[in-house]
């Protein structure tokens, strides 16, 4: 998670939850008087204890002097986003539940991941890319790779077989192959 924080007349500063030390992460849990599992389940409900006791570990990085009293931002002046992982971890859950649902399409998730991810993303355009990416990706994936029978044999080259890099001895047709000997048995 990412939060903005927006002080009054100023420009917007980026935090990055997922950046914090476990320490940092205990000095915030003491701070708030809440669990990190608290803290991060807050930050997707724009909780302003678990907002504000992360950025103000973050700004004591460059700050040590600063206290928690002495931080005390607006409550208008933070937000959490989502960051990039984030919004491509949502975004793969959503297409995903197209397979198995016969009355939901990947244009109907597009929808509505584009009417409102952008707003809930750290980076609004990596969101829109990504949905429409994914809405545009072929409904079959194994339609989409060319079977082995469909490849020109001469694309694969010289090599006889893919892990070789020296031409195959010729073999005649009386000669045994691997397919065409036939099996041992066993001794054991």
């Amino acid at each position: 998670m990412i939060i903005v924080y927006t002080p009054a007349g100023g420009e917007p500063e980026h935090y990055d939850a997922s950046s914090l030390r476990v320490s940092e992460a205990q000095i915030v849990q003491r701070t708030v008087d809440m669990k990190w599992q608290d803290i991060k389940a807050g930050l997707e409900q724009d909780d302003l204890d678990a907002m504000r006791g992360i950025v103000w570990v973050i700004k004591k990085r460059s700050q040590p002097s600063l206290r928690f009293g002495e931080f005390d931002p607006g409550v208008d002046e933070m937000t959490s986003r989502m960051d990039q992982k984030e919004v491509t971890a949502y975004v793969d859950n959503a297409f995903a539940a197209v397979d198995g649902d016969d009355d939901l399409t990947p244009e109907m998730v597009a929808t509505i991941l584009r009417e409102r991810l952008p707003d809930v993303a750290a980076d609004p355009e990596h969101a829109r890319s990504l949905i429409d990416a994914r809405a545009q990706a072929p409904k079959d994936p194994a339609a989409a790779e060319a079977s082995p029978q469909e490849t020109d044999p001469a694309d694969q080259g010289s090599s006889p077989s893919p892990t070789s890099s020296e031409p195959g001895t010729a073999t005649s047709d009386s000669s045994p192959t691997s397919s065409t000997s036939p099996l041992m048995e066993s001794t054991a």
